[in-house]
């Protein structure tokens, strides 16, 4: 007897139970917008997502349970609610860069607007019907584990039992949403910075010392921010650890070396332009401007290397993804459906028109980016070969090793660089020639994401026994509404930063690492002005990284990349979740314990990023619209923030552990893996 003959659903083919109905499709859309924006916030700052099934699963099955709903709406809503987390992923990996690579001179438009959702919907849609053509062989793969759609499915069936987990999630997100509403009112410090000047001597705003200081190292405190920690406590204290390293080699090393050497010549220009070369605000900022300058340049030459080496180190998945993809084409075109309800996917022959429609929307965006026939053509062509293939590498990798590490930049790098070495042979330059390739490359990052979340949805209604074809059709639902609101939560971060002070998306508030990555290399591609030679020495270092096998070359380049408050607070998150692991490995916790405290413990992390996230958001719309948030000091201090940090602390390891549970009682899979 074959493996899926074994298989058996938790709602099994026969049974008639409530599934695509009105309540869980508005519930599902409801979360696609909101965890969609609180995945953007927190993509923007920290350049990472965190995957939506889990909090839209306790979510859902929260508020369904007051309404009796079943567990097939459940799994529905779920289904709808996460696919705005992959909808963000493809919007902040690649809509900023217009607008950094001076595509776009302002972001606020009509018709900025217009290309981004036009952009995002295609990409989704694309996305959605290429994984219809894949369902059915990936989601029956006995060889792929899918392990966070297994978790998933076991949060659903333990809601049956009544052990959701939602007061973790939801009290959580109320701590995560106090903290950052507290610091937006001022009434503790986010981070304290102190510049320590080389001379030897003290310096102080407005002057103090007789002697120019010719350069120095900064200090700095990690950022007070719940989703940061919540992040850190996610990837665990060894890729916490990695990525805080790139902070403090670009501000322990690069940033105090090169301050050393461009000292004199600094104070030289400060002097000249009649500034206060003893003022550490002004030292601060010559600070930032190096980092900024020459240390994120390498960063971005390191990130490069790290996507081809994580590219390469996939080499063998991403051969058989391939082969995958085309044996599946090849069986949905010869196959026929099956009546068991949970074979049913889309008619294949809608799926094949929609896809003949999308090319055709593609390429009118690509000639209307390009103003060259050819160009579009070509570039149509290359989104839907690449997009396909990657669909299909992004589903057979989520397979493996869950959505969370889906290296859909690393997919989405290799288009663009291919689609802007196409531009540059068919001679589109220019502006033209930038924008098409970002366009080609959002686009397939979009559908890549949308393929690699949908298929573990796929797989968690396979596994409680959904329908595939309503679970697809409920997605392109929740890809229109994301897509049409996907670019506010943007506006609103970047203009409220310009309100606040600061310079918008892609600066030091929201750096937006892979939108800048995505820029600078189109840019320097298409327009021939990359900074070739800081690119080559991030290369050369992210070489030596994987010579020292380094275990994420990517995570230290980000690192560099982010500012250290960020890094830092990253590492703190990082080393909580090692104080609980020791603590519970001190206690002889079993499988089953451990099981449910990671579990727990990932609920606890998600919901303190979603709280600091909705918030941020809100007050960003309040420097938006000018609202004045009343503060309740203009000089806070750092030492409550240390209590900050010992609260969150105390709450992320004592509640795991201590709802750890039975020793005795059955463990549910992991969702941490």
């Amino acid at each position: 007897m074959s493996e899926q003959k074994k298989f058996v659903p938790f709602v099994s083919p026969e049974t008639n139970m409530a599934e695509f109905t009105v309540r869980a499709l508005i519930i599902g859309l409801v979360m696609s917008v909101v965890l969609g924006a609180a995945n953007a916030y927190l993509g923007l700052k920290a350049g990472m997502t965190i995957a939506a099934t889990y909090p839209a699963a306790v979510i859902g099955m929260a508020l369904l349970k007051i309404m009796k709903g079943s567990i097939l709406e459940e799994n529905f809503a779920r289904t709808v609610g996460s696919i705005g987390e992959s909808v963000a992923a493809g919007a902040i990996f690649t809509i900023p860069a217009f607008l950094i690579a001076g595509v776009w001179t302002e972001f606020y438009s009509v018709r900025h607007y217009l290309e981004a959702t036009a952009i995002m919907f295609v990409g989704g849609i694309v996305g959605i019907l290429f994984v219809t053509i894949l369902r059915r062989v990936m989601v029956e793969d006995a060889e792929l584990p899918f392990p966070e759609s297994v978790a998933a499915s076991e949060i659903h069936k333990a809601g049956r039992t009544g052990k959701s987990g939602a007061k973790f999630l939801f009290g959580a997100m109320g701590l995560g949403a106090l903290i950052q509403a507290l610091k937006q009112f001022q009434a503790f410090a986010a981070s304290w910075e102190k510049f320590i000047p080389f001379s030897g001597k003290s310096i102080a705003v407005g002057g103090g010392s007789s002697v120019p200081v010719s350069g120095g190292a900064m200090l700095s405190t990690p950022g007070v921010s719940p989703a940061y920690m919540g992040v850190g406590y996610i990837i665990g204290p060894q890729l916490a650890a990695l990525n805080f390293t790139g902070g403090l080699l670009a501000w322990g090393l690069f940033v105090p070396l090169l301050l050393y050497f461009l000292g004199p010549e600094i104070t030289a220009s400060l002097q000249a332009q009649g500034a206060d070369v003893n003022s550490e605000a002004t030292w601060i900022a010559q600070a930032g401007f190096v980092w900024k300058s020459i240390v994120r340049p390498i960063a971005i030459g390191g990130m490069l290397m790290s996507a081809a080496y994580t590219l390469y180190k996939m080499r063998k998945s991403l051969a058989t993804g391939l082969s995958r993809a085309v044996g599946d084409v090849k069986r949905a075109a010869t196959g026929t459906q099956s009546e068991d309800r949970t074979q049913k996917d889309m008619n294949f022959k809608w799926v094949f028109i929609g896809l003949i429609l999308a090319s055709v929307a593609t390429f009118f965006v690509y000639y209307y980016f390009s103003q060259d026939l050819l160009a579009a053509i070509v570039a149509t062509v290359v989104m839907i070969i690449a997009g396909f293939f990657f669909a299909a590498v992004s589903g057979y990798l989520v397979g493996l090793i869950g959505s969370s590490n889906n290296p859909i930049s690393g997919l989405t790098i290799s288009t663009l660089i291919v689609a802007a070495i196409l531009m540059v042979a068919l001679g589109v330059k220019g502006m033209p020639g930038i924008a098409a390739v970002l366009g080609v490359a959002a686009v397939i990052c979009v559908a890549a994401a949308v393929a690699g979340e949908m298929l573990q949805d796929l797989k968690v209604g396979h596994i409680l026994g959904g329908t595939p074809w309503k679970m697809q059709v409920g997605d392109m639902f929740g890809i229109l509404l994301a897509t049409s609101v996907m670019y506010f939560p943007l506006l609103i971060l970047h203009q409220g930063d310009i309100n606040m002070g600061g310079t918008g998306l892609g600066g030091r508030a929201y750096p937006a690492p892979q939108a800048s990555l995505m820029a600078i290399l189109a840019k320097g591609i298409v327009g021939g002005d990359m900074a070739w030679p800081l690119i080559i020495v991030g290369m050369l270092m992210a070489v030596g990284f994987i010579l020292l096998k380094v275990k994420s070359p990517m995570l230290v380049c980000v690192g560099m990349y982010l500012p250290l408050e960020t890094s830092f607070a990253i590492f703190i998150g990082g080393l909580i979740r090692g104080i609980l692991d020791k603590m519970a490995a001190r206690r002889k916790f079993n499988s089953a314990q451990m099981s449910r405290m990671e579990n727990n413990g990932v609920l606890l992390a998600s919901g303190l990023i979603a709280g600091e996230a909705l918030i941020g958001l809100l007050f960003a719309f309040f420097a938006v619209i000018n609202w004045p948030v009343p503060v309740f000091t203009q000089n806070p201090t750092f030492l409550i923030s240390i209590l900050v940090f010992v609260v969150i602390g105390y709450i992320l390891v004592r509640t795991p552990l201590n709802n750890a549970g039975d020793p005795n009682e059955p463990a549910p899979p992991s969702a941490m893996f």
